[in-house]
């Protein structure tokens, strides 16, 4: 979906609206004071009124306050005008056309999807009415994220010490892996204390919890204990770094990623990648559709997608080979083979290219090498 053309199209609007806007407030502001100042005349001076309304009259007349208003909302009505029909251009209303009535759907395991998200975005009660009137059993995953969103709600209220305890017990689980979010947190409980201008308590901390951490961040000790110089002005010091809430947001997601990892969830809902995903691939599929309703071909007979649907490296989540030869993509029927050469052909391709066997041999199409059909080994990704 070309967005970036609805967004310049939206831009243009609100600039003119803005452009529109000023103008207006420039010419009132302009007439009110020359109309001001004439009324002043009128009762501070003996002057003719008439003479006065003449001027002002004039005044009016080659400024042309009327014509300046009709310029200005003539540039935003056109943007106006043609902002609707960019919409009904980029935005195809007709999107249940990429429905295929054919699909297997689980209906338990969207359920379950549906629960979870909720779940996971902290909205329990949701969550509960969802279960109980669908008649789904409960997720295994409540009462943990219950316990998260705990952990989360006290940071929020700069209270470490659940996530210092959960990070505690999940320490050697965090070490595997490789996640800083315990340095995170001790950093952030030392600043806390030294903010509360107590030194002596924020160095014995330090020595405390940071000793461990020594040869891997070395550098970021460093700074946090240099920073209690300044800890009357920190906000001045080299180290006002040390005051951006960015911290604790970062702490708060790293907590989030790692504590759905370890119970075995993705960093993202199961619905939101999926929804996501499916936006992103949704304008494609109904050109394609699009195109085939015009050969009169069917959309719901398709075993697979036709068409290449490009989706950013967060959607990926597993190797995928596409035979070079025939442009499929493997599958657990037709899984890449890799051949004497090194080169990896699907075996679909390599059954056609052996005559389904007949031929004992045959040429790699990459490298003139002789290639024994009975010879390829199965790749595992």
């Amino acid at each position: 979906m070309e967005l970036k053309s609805i967004k310049d199209a939206f831009d243009r609007v609100a600039n003119k609206h803005k452009l529109s806007h000023t103008k207006t407030h420039e010419i009132v502001q302009l007439l009110t004071q020359e109309i001001d100042k004439a009324l002043s005349l009128i009762h501070d001076t003996q002057l003719d009124h008439r003479s006065i309304l003449v001027d002002v009259k004039k005044l009016f007349t080659e400024r042309s306050p009327t014509a300046q208003l009709e310029s200005a909302e003539k540039e935003l009505n056109v943007a106006l005008t043609k902002y609707p029909k960019i919409l009904e251009k980029q935005l195809n209303s007709e999107i249940s056309k990429a429905y295929r009535n054919n699909a297997e759907f689980d209906t338990h395991l969207v359920n379950q999807i549906i629960a979870n998200f909720f779940y996971r975005q902290g909205m329990f009660e949701i969550g509960d009415c969802f279960v109980a009137e669908t008649g789904e059993s409960e997720c295994t995953t409540r009462q943990s994220f219950v316990e998260m969103f705990k952990i989360l709600e006290a940071m929020e209220r700069r209270d470490l010490e659940p996530a210092l305890s959960w990070a505690s017990s999940n320490s050697e689980k965090l070490k595997q892996a490789r996640s800083d979010l315990e340095m995170k947190l001790h950093s952030l409980q030392f600043l806390k204390i030294s903010q509360g201008q107590n030194s002596q308590e924020a160095l014995s901390y330090a020595r405390r919890h940071f000793a461990v951490y020594a040869d891997s961040c070395l550098s970021e000790i460093q700074k946090l204990v240099c920073s209690l110089l300044w800890d009357k002005n920190l906000e001045q010091s080299p180290y006002s770094e040390f005051l951006s809430p960015v911290l604790w947001d970062n702490a708060v997601r790293e907590l989030t990623r790692q504590y759905c990892n370890l119970l075995g969830e993705s960093s993202e809902s199961s619905l939101s990648v999926t929804v996501t995903a499916g936006t992103l691939a949704l304008p494609v599929l109904l050109k394609y559709i699009n195109v085939m309703a015009n050969k009169k071909l069917d959309w719901q007979s398709v075993e697979q997608l036709p068409v290449a649907v490009e989706l950013p490296e967060e959607f990926q989540f597993h190797s995928v080979f596409v035979c070079p030869v025939s442009k499929e993509q493997s599958s657990e029927d037709n899984p890449p083979m890799m051949m004497s050469c090194g080169h990896v052909l699907c075996k679909q391709t390599i059954t056609r290219m052996s005559k389904n066997g007949a031929k004992t041999t045959f040429k790699c199409p990459y490298c003139p090498t002789d290639i024994d059909s009975t010879r390829c080994k199965q790749l595992y990704f």
